[in-house]
């Protein structure tokens, strides 16, 4: 008897890891779901590679309108799609956005988590099978408390943001004990990759020294370049979310690299990797110093390398190199379009 395929919902698929996610999932076999938030323009272009007709034969992706904001519809979609795990990754993740958008951010990334439990909570009998639930933390979460940091390491959020992931993180633990939920925290360390949107600092860098070396633009806005913080890539922590929902029992997981570097440091290597100098075209705009900054964040990853067997592949060097050639690509682009003669709209410098 051929077994029966698996069925996974992501909420944020069309972000960053949400788009890695779906993509590692359908290599694996699974049936994929995702929540798209209603909006006037199409916001799939991370997924337009793996999406597919819903009515071709053998069609795996399937999209469903849906928000965070939404329990009913939360509840609608559940009941609809059946899933076997649930990965929660839809969130107001810009920090320096939360602050500004402190009440929205944590409705969406607080209260939506809670809709989200309710509505499993409500399904899981109907699916027959039980539902697993991954929860998308944070390492912000740890704020002002001394790395390296681990599960154990005391949360001291500085931004509505990681207030916010805290709030969550500790209703996935309530609602695991109080009903037996199978839901897992991921406290997950900085993640880049070309995907990345622009206005994160890792991304604004390369998008920004890429559109330097082409002629196309003369300085890059930065804020505190003091900042450290431990960067992999947004593939491997996908692949640890999986493997934690393939456990025979619950936990919570620090997903992280180990080795932290300061906003400078990444600055120097991709300016260097394209023979240009720093000094010449970074800029410190006080616009971007946050009202409490996060010194240094820095994981101790040992429970899920020993527990999980996960191991980050990725290594800075190559994720550096990967953005670079993603976003010089962009910017001969751009500039071929400007060499004839239309007109390209500046991108925002928000929020690094």
């Amino acid at each position: 008897m051929m077994a029966t395929m698996r069925r996974a919902l992501i909420t944020g698929i069309t972000g960053q890891d949400g788009s890695y996610l779906a993509e590692y999932l359908l290599q694996e076999g699974y049936e994929v779901h995702g929540l798209v938030r209603r909006a006037s323009t199409f916001s799939t272009d991370r997924i337009d590679h793996l999406y597919q007709d819903p009515h071709e034969e053998g069609a795996r992706l399937f999209l469903h309108y849906a928000d965070l904001t939404d329990g009913t519809g939360l509840r609608r979609v559940l009941e609809e799609t059946r899933p076997d795990e649930v990965y929660n990754l839809a969130a107001q993740s810009h920090v320096a956005v939360s602050f500004k958008q402190s009440e929205y951010t944590a409705d969406v990334d607080g209260m939506g988590v809670l809709r989200l439990l309710e509505a499993v909570r409500d399904v899981r009998g109907q699916a027959g099978n039980g539902v697993r639930l991954y929860q998308a933390g944070t390492s912000e979460m740890f704020g002002g408390s001394p790395p390296p940091q681990s599960e154990g390491t005391p949360f001291y959020p500085k931004s509505p943001y990681a207030a916010a992931k805290v709030f969550a993180h500790h209703l996935v633990i309530n609602y695991r004990e109080a009903y037996s939920l199978f839901a897992c925290n991921g406290i997950l360390f900085n993640h880049e990759s070309e995907r990345r949107g622009e206005t994160f600092v890792t991304r604004k860098i390369t998008r920004a020294a890429a559109r330097i070396k082409l002629g196309l633009q003369q300085h890059l806005y930065l804020g505190n370049l003091d900042s450290e913080r431990d960067w992999g890539h947004a593939e491997d922590y996908v692949r640890a979310m999986h493997l934690m929902l393939q456990q025979d029992e619950p936990d919570d997981y620090v997903i992280a690299t180990g080795q932290s570097h300061t906003v400078r440091a990444f600055v120097e290597t991709v300016f260097a990797s394209l023979d240009l100098d720093p000094d010449e075209h970074v800029r410190i705009d006080p616009r971007y110093y946050r009202p409490t900054e996060v010194d240094a964040l820095r994981g101790d990853a040992t429970k899920a390398r020993t527990r999980l067997g996960w191991e980050p592949r990725v290594t800075l060097d190559t994720l550096v190199r990967r953005m670079v050639e993603h976003d010089l690509e962009l910017a001969r682009q751009e500039r071929t379009l400007r060499e004839a003669g239309h007109t390209i709209a500046p991108r925002g410098q928000a929020g690094a």
